[in-house]
């Protein structure tokens, strides 16, 4: 986890370089607003309010970096995070409200986050308390009434007890953790949870606005847990246990309050194909609707209060980054009101032939090292020359010149259409070491390139 405060734009690019080749007008720009975030915490009270999110819009064609450069600042950030189709809410039967639910999920989100977090900080405490109700079932406590307490002889008969069992119980605890009990069985009580909950489905784009009757009518409805007795192996019910200890000592109210403040001044919205509801601002058909869309989303980009089943979130200070290949509409068809909330503009550069080359071997997370690790696991070893690699270069840029431009996408056609043979084959055990050079590339792909048709079909 990085610490924020010293977590400079310099630093973020540097970190975001480490995935995402090249584009580093928008590497910069998503670091200065991620910093500003932190800045604006810093401020006073009375003025931090005012500060609001330089919200960016990135232009550029599919496949060029826009979505991966959002997601991974959001995980730097830890922010909560989702990406959005614009182009949704332009569907048959699109009502406004509807654009109310990327903070609904926002939100759900953030809350699942932070009790997963929670409850991995309980983790400890749990499995002891899980341990400690298996003990007591394996060995019961002692019961003061089976001791006369009045005398000093039953007291001292009741203490001898208690130190003889502290001790059993030490030594039934060392076999617990060991795992030597885990087959025996035992007897547990589980609780079946009955919550009562409504999906509301309605136009005003309640979608998934869970209702929990039980929490609106408190005691009224008599059956909220019921009880029962399960045998299950020790090993089974220590993990039954430790999930339910887990929950216990999880405050989610507290859990509903920090989820809140992260979607308030952390969260992170990545509005894609935001091109497709840019578009005149007269005349009839989906052009209506495009800007009808373009208004319902203003007022949540603007800040405003949006009901979620945790309770009301302003959006004010949430992040918004806007994307879009703008190629049929530009920037300046959004409606003016829209545009004044996305000051921040940067053109993503298409990807060359050079580029397909860094993004196949340079990040972490590069399309080589990832069929690497796959075969490893058939315990193969997978090596390309340096040739074989600035060959599929070549053809994934070709096929994005014959074709649609998909960006580094197309390094994924290319890469599975190249490998399909030995993934196939690979799982009956009689290879170790697989090798591409550049000879292998061209003997799988060079036909399919030529071929246009072919080209079309398969890459």
């Amino acid at each position: 986890m990085f610490d924020m405060e010293k977590l400079t734009p310099r630093q973020i690019v540097k970190e975001l370089d480490k995935y995402i080749i090249g584009q580093d007008k928008a590497k910069k720009a998503v670091s200065i607003a991620l910093r500003n975030r932190w800045r604006r915490l810093q401020v006073s009270e009375d003025l931090r309010d005012e500060i609001l999110p330089n919200n960016i819009i990135l232009i550029g064609p599919t496949g060029v970096g826009k979505t991966e450069i959002s997601r991974r600042l959001s995980k730097l950030a830890n922010a909560p995070f989702v990406k959005v189709e614009a182009s949704k809410f332009t569907e048959v039967g699109y009502v406004g409200r509807d654009v109310e639910s990327m903070i609904r999920e926002l939100m759900d989100l953030a809350v699942s986050n932070v009790k997963a977090q929670r409850l991995e900080d309980v983790e400890e405490k749990a499995i002891k308390n899980a341990e400690d109700k298996i003990l007591s079932i394996l060995l019961p406590p002692i019961k003061k009434s089976s001791f006369s307490l009045k005398s000093a002889s039953g007291i001292q008969e009741y203490k001898k007890a208690l130190e003889k069992q502290n001790h059993t119980r030490g030594k039934l605890r060392k076999m617990l953790k060991a795992g030597v009990l885990d087959e025996r069985v035992i007897e547990i009580d589980t609780n079946d949870l009955i919550t009562s909950r409504v999906e509301v489905f309605s136009n005003f784009g309640l979608e998934n606005f869970d209702i929990n009757i039980g929490e609106v009518f408190g005691g009224m409805i008599p059956f909220q847990e019921k009880k029962k007795k399960q045998k299950m192996s020790i090993k089974q019910a220590l993990d039954y246990l430790t999930v339910s200890e887990s929950h216990k000592l999880v405050d989610m109210e507290e859990v509903k309050r920090d989820a809140k403040y992260l979607v308030e001044n952390n969260g992170i919205i990545f509005l894609d194909e935001i091109d497709k509801i840019a578009g005149n601002k007269s005349g009839a058909g989906p052009d209506v609707s495009r800007e009808g869309v373009q208004r319902d989303l203003l007022p949540i980009i603007e800040g405003s209060n949006v009901p979620t089943k945790y309770g009301m979130v302003n959006t004010t200070h949430i992040l918004f980054i806007a994307s879009g290949a703008f190629h049929s509409s530009k920037p300046s068809d959004l409606i003016p009101e829209l545009q004044g909330r996305f000051p921040i503009r940067v053109e993503l550069n298409s990807l060359t032939r050079d580029d397909f080359v860094k993004i196949l071997t340079l990040p972490r997370n590069a399309l080589i090292k990832q069929y690497q690790a796959l075969l490893s696991t058939e315990k193969v070893e997978l090596h390309f020359t340096k040739s074989a690699i600035e060959k599929i270069a070549d053809y994934a840029a070709l096929a994005n010149e014959k074709m649609e431009d998909i960006g580094a996408r197309r390094l994924h056609t290319v890469m599975t259409t190249l490998l399909e043979r030995y993934l196939f084959n690979l799982p009956d055990g009689r290879v170790k070491k697989v090798r591409i050079s550049e000879k292998t590339v061209v003997d799988i792909l060079d036909s399919i390139i030529k071929d246009e048709d072919l080209t079309r079909y398969i890459l």
